[in-house]
């Protein structure tokens, strides 16, 4: 009986240690698909990880302005449409709103 028992826990560790194989294949698999040892070895150079950085961030700023000019582009179309139902209070609210947008964009403030 304790020779049965021997290998039902050796079968046991064995598909265990199958499982943790698995995974450690697993997590190497999406470790280089996301590339990380080529952005560590960049870390190791500081000026090259400040040149990454820099280049982030402008692309990261230009993707915000770009974004807000798009929604502020869609509010205000949307805004305008609101004026032409002629809501009293909301609608007089949204074209002051309006005209000064409009004010501002042809001073050039």
């Amino acid at each position: 009986m304790k020779g049965d028992e021997n290998v039902l826990s050796n079968k046991s560790a064995e598909t265990d240690m199958g499982k943790v194989e698995k995974c450690i294949e697993d997590i190497n698999l999406k470790l280089n698909k996301i590339k990380l040892h080529s952005f560590i070895e960049n870390i190791d150079s500081h000026k090259d990880f400040m040149v990454y950085n820099f280049f982030i961030g402008v692309v990261r700023g230009f993707g915000m302005a770009v974004g807000f000019t798009i929604l502020g582009a869609i509010l205000i179309y949307f805004l305008q449409k609101i004026v032409l139902l002629n809501i009293p209070v909301l609608g007089d609210f949204i074209s002051d709103i309006v005209r000064i947008v409009q004010e501002n964009l042809n001073t050039g403030r």
